[in-house]
């Protein structure tokens, strides 16, 4: 897994600025295949800055992305989906009232064969409704009974579910989940969790940006500790305690000194 030589997802000298402020100053990171990397940082450390250049949201000012070794540089989120990124924001980017299914294919919707979708573009929802439910099933996620039900009529884990759903059905090669269990309950954060190790299992690498040290030292193989703009080290969960985490974060420690204790 993290032992293999070749990163699927690299980044050097990651450099974007906003006037005056550096957000980041150059920035590294490497995901592996098969791995949950956790993204620590506190507040105002360039974790977004740097994930909004993975998803094309932004564009650095210098520095080079690659994905399975290729130079990629995004325009857009959609030249970053293209290539097989996707990305789940804490506001989930779903609509309410359109249903399960519909939000699933929402930007990429199938149209009928034939006359009827080339020229009428006609949706074929039964299609969507049979792989939305497919994709669903294959990540345990059935309790929902109705994939035409609205997502307005879902709970808050269910409604994280969709969401990562649709991000591994269609992110090939990497998925980033930005504070996944933010505002969920107990029991409905542990099955947004479970979920995330599935999609794990099933081959596709995870970035988990999240300030929960539980839920980081739970599910992540390795830590991305992100301060002032850079990455200042990489930990692994059974190699440090959640305090040595957070003082890293903070400036308190430097892996210096959990390498001399």
């Amino acid at each position: 897994m993290t032992d293999d030589p070749e990163p699927i997802l690299t980044a050097r000298g990651l450099t974007k600025r906003f006037g005056r402020v550096v957000a980041m100053d150059r920035c590294d990171f490497d995901l592996y295949p098969g791995e949950i990397q956790a993204v620590i940082g506190d507040n105002g450390a360039g974790k977004s800055t740097m994930i909004k250049a993975f998803s094309g949201a932004l564009q650095p000012d210098a520095g080079e992305i690659r994905l399975e070794g290729r130079p990629v540089r995004f325009a857009s989120p959609i030249e970053a989906r293209e290539a097989g990124i996707e990305t789940v924001y804490q506001t989930l980017a779903l609509s309410p009232a359109l249903s399960i299914a519909d939000n699933m294919f929402m930007g990429r919707e199938i149209r009928k064969q034939g006359v009827m979708g080339r020229w009428f573009r006609q949706l074929d929802k039964r299609e969507m409704s049979r792989i939305a439910r497919d994709k669903l099933s294959e990540l345990g996620l059935m309790t929902i009974q109705n994939i035409n039900q609205t997502v307005e009529t879902l709970s808050g884990g269910q409604r994280q579910g969709v969401a990562v759903a649709r991000a591994a059905a269609f992110g090939s090669r990497v998925v980033i989940l930005d504070e996944p269990t933010a505002a969920l309950g107990v029991k409905e954060s542990q099955r947004v969790l479970d979920l995330i190790r599935t999609v794990r299992d099933r081959g596709v690498p995870i970035i988990l940006i999240s300030h929960n040290m539980p839920h980081v030292f739970e599910v992540a193989d390795r830590i991305h500790v992100h301060r002032l703009g850079r990455r200042l080290c990489v930990v692994r969960p059974g190699e440090v305690t959640m305090n040595d985490a957070v003082a890293l974060m903070t400036g308190a420690r430097t892996p210096g000194d959990l390498a001399a204790a």
